[in-house]
């Protein structure tokens, strides 16, 4: 440390340390123009839109992309070839970035502007027991769903977390003669059908307790988030370093004790992340609950008494009514659901963030 000191001419040891840098970036006057030379651009194509055939965010798509390539042209007609061939490379792929976030922005934007509408102080408290569907917007709520929502999430993640973890220590700690047809177990099931997973709660469970109920949906629920829940733990689990193993092993521990006491606390927060990710993928589910929870218009807080509401089957009653006000209150059960799967995300980033950070 001391010849980096005097060659560097600091005494200070963490003056030594290089400042991370990233040269791909472009400086941040590059980025202000590439910033607004695509806001130009993605106006220049609104307009058009409007005086050419081209229509919707398709047409839309297609002008931006003719505008930014016409521009890479002219710009790079007095560039030598290896300049050109970076900044087309870099314009395209830019291009390309912007016109595939448009229709996830538009999704985002359309479910919002038609959403807001059926928002007001009583809706997360109230039901559908005395209101229509065609009734005043004022009128009624989806409280009955979200509650019934919860509650099926909630036996789906106390089934599925256990099992999931259980499943990713099989295959990464014990690995054991069935490791192969546990993890192509796995990935088999993570392609099936909601629908079928829907019919098979149906035979076995709604048949055999001869009425559709809350238990039943939430099995459904975990029969899909089962997969995500096990691939996420193993490969977590994965990222755990044999040195931390090979420590445990060596104090005497068992693998079963070196498991529960080393490995699954230091990756807490990718299993928590494993957790909500599973929650996110079957949050919106709506095929196995119609054919398992059916739906239902007023609170019902017990899992096994019947019917129980859910976001997906409100949302599905509501536009199937046909009428105005009830598709304003499935546009606004649609911004609650896609609310809650973007905060479920949100926090899944936010825990891997710090995990990584640690």
């Amino acid at each position: 440390m001391s010849n980096v000191a005097a060659l560097t001419g600091s005494t200070n040891p963490e003056s030594t340390v290089p400042t991370p840098q990233r040269p791909w970036a472009g400086r941040r006057s590059e980025r202000l123009i590439t910033f607004a030379r695509l806001v130009v651009f993605g106006v220049l194509a609104i307009g058009l839109t409007v005086v050419t055939p081209l229509a919707d965010v398709d047409g839309w798509a297609v002008a931006f992309l003719i505008l930014n390539f016409a521009w890479v042209i002219g710009i790079t007609s007095r560039l030598g070839t290896k300049e050109r061939r970076n900044a087309i490379a870099r314009v395209v792929v830019t291009a390309l970035g912007v016109v595939a976030f448009v229709p996830w922005l538009s999704i985002f934007a359309t479910v919002l502007w038609r959403g807001y509408r059926g928002l007001y102080p009583g809706y997360f408290v109230g039901d559908m027991r005395v209101t229509t569907p065609d009734d005043e917007l004022n009128l009624g709520g989806a409280g009955h769903a979200v509650v019934g929502t919860l509650i099926m999430v909630a036996i789906a993640t106390l089934i599925t977390l256990p099992l999931g973890i259980l499943c990713g220590i099989y295959l990464t700690e014990v690995r054991g003669r069935l490791t192969f047809l546990v993890r192509l177990f796995v990935q088999s099931m993570a392609g099936v059908p909601s629908v079928v997973a829907g019919l098979f709660i149906f035979t076995t469970v709604v048949r055999s307790m001869e009425k559709y109920s809350g238990l039943a949906g939430g099995l459904a629920l975990a029969v899909l988030m089962l997969p995500t829940v096990s691939r996420t733990a193993e490969e977590v689990l994965k990222l755990v370093p044999d040195d931390l193993r090979s420590a445990g092993y060596a104090l005497g521990a068992r693998q079963w004790r070196t498991a529960i006491m080393v490995v699954l606390p230091t990756v807490r927060a990718g299993l928590i992340t494993a957790g909500i990710l599973g929650v996110a993928r079957v949050v919106g589910e709506t095929a196995p609950l119609l054919l398992t929870s059916l739906n239902t218009n007023g609170f019902v807080w017990n899992p096994v008494g019947g019917t129980l509401a859910s976001l997906p089957t409100y949302i599905f009653a509501m536009f199937n009514y046909g009428t105005e006000y009830s598709v304003a209150r499935a546009w606004t059960g649609s911004l609650v659901l896609l609310s809650i799967v973007s905060a479920l995300f949100f926090l899944a980033r936010r825990l891997g963030q710090r995990k990584n950070q640690k």
